[in-house]
Parts: structure tokens; sequence; C-alpha cells
């Protein structure tokens, strides 16, 4: 499975706003796409003061074709629509990674 990471700082001024169209609008256009299974969204609680907020948004995909494929067909107009709306107010990068082994426990010794 690939974990298809999107970070983005947003200014404190418009995360409250950019939040909830990321729920409402955003995430379900990139769900609608079907190459994904999950997603999640998490913000980061250990930040320097840098005038923003920085979320960790999250997705879940079964394999790499299938994220390369969305990255080709959808990406480039739904992560327009993004840049274009909060253009000059945040900074993002993606990262794509490999989930190697989940739910890891300790085992009793």
């Amino acid at each position: 499975m690939i974990l298809y990471n999107v970070t983005v700082n947003i200014e404190h001024s418009v995360a409250d706003e950019w939040l909830d169209w990321m729920q409402e609008v955003h995430i379900p256009a990139v769900m609608g796409t079907g190459y994904f299974m999950s997603n999640q969204i998490c913000r980061l609680i250990n930040e320097i003061d840098n005038g923003g907020t920085t979320f960790a948004v999250q997705y879940h995909c079964r394999n790499i074709e299938d994220l390369e494929e969305y990255q080709r067909e959808h990406a480039p107009e739904l992560d327009a629509k993004h840049f274009k709306r909060y253009e000059g107010k945040h900074v993002t990068f993606s990262s794509m990674l490999e989930i190697v082994a989940k739910d890891v426990e300790r085992k009793n010794q």
C-alpha cells in the first residue's frame, strides 16, 4: 500500500476556512477519482510560529501505479484549483511512502 502525503503550511488568517474547504470540496473531489481507499488530515502539533499552520493531508492507495495515474490524469486540475484559491498563502510539498508495516505491536518478552 502507498501513502500519498501532502504537507501544507497555510497562513493563520485562512487556516480555518482552508480546513473547511479541504473537507467539503477538495478531499471529496480527490476521493471521487476512485484512486484512494481512505484519507486523513493531521495538524502538526510542535511547530515553530512562522505565521502559518501546518497540516499533513494523507491518502492511502493500493499501489504506485494507481498513484501515478492519479497524478497524471487528475492532480494537475485539482492542484491548480487549490493553488489559485490560496495563492500566496501557502507552501506545499508532497511525498510518496510505501507502507511496509502497519499496527505493529511489541511482543511480550
